[in-house]
């Protein structure tokens, strides 16, 4: 968005980087909303919505890793290799099935932040791949 409060045109094909920029920028916000959004007060702890769907139990941590499978869909659609996106479909996977435990799998989902992690592996594939 411009500073007059228009939306730009990008197009993809025509610059495939500012894209890609855009597309990690907007997957580091969703996974900080994720994993990291709030802080307990007095402590340097953060959490998320996903550990707060967590405490619904069964339905709140498959929405989790519903939320969570979209970073994956976006990284497949930037064509990332098999490999990585079967480490960050692991990263989901533990974090849902640890999650699903009730209290402890909450204070699992606090500290692992899988989502923070799997954009983290993003950035790292593209960064390597660009060189």
């Amino acid at each position: 968005m411009t500073k007059a409060g228009t939306f730009e045109y990008y197009d993809a094909a025509r610059d495939p980087d500012h894209s890609r920029l855009g597309t990690i920028e907007r997957l580091d916000k969703l996974s900080r909303m994720l994993d990291s959004a709030w802080r307990i007060p007095g402590t340097n702890i953060r959490f998320g919505a996903d550990a707060v769907m967590g405490l619904v139990p069964g339905i709140g941590d498959l929405a989790g890793a519903a939320l969570s499978l979209y970073i994956v869909m976006e990284a497949r659609r930037m064509k990332v290799p098999s490999s990585v996106l079967a480490r960050m479909i692991g990263n989901i996977g533990l974090d849902t099935i640890v999650g699903a435990v009730p209290i402890a799998g909450s204070i699992f989902d606090v500290a692992y932040r899988a989502n923070r992690r799997n954009v983290r592996i993003l950035r790292e594939h593209l960064e390597s791949a660009r060189r």
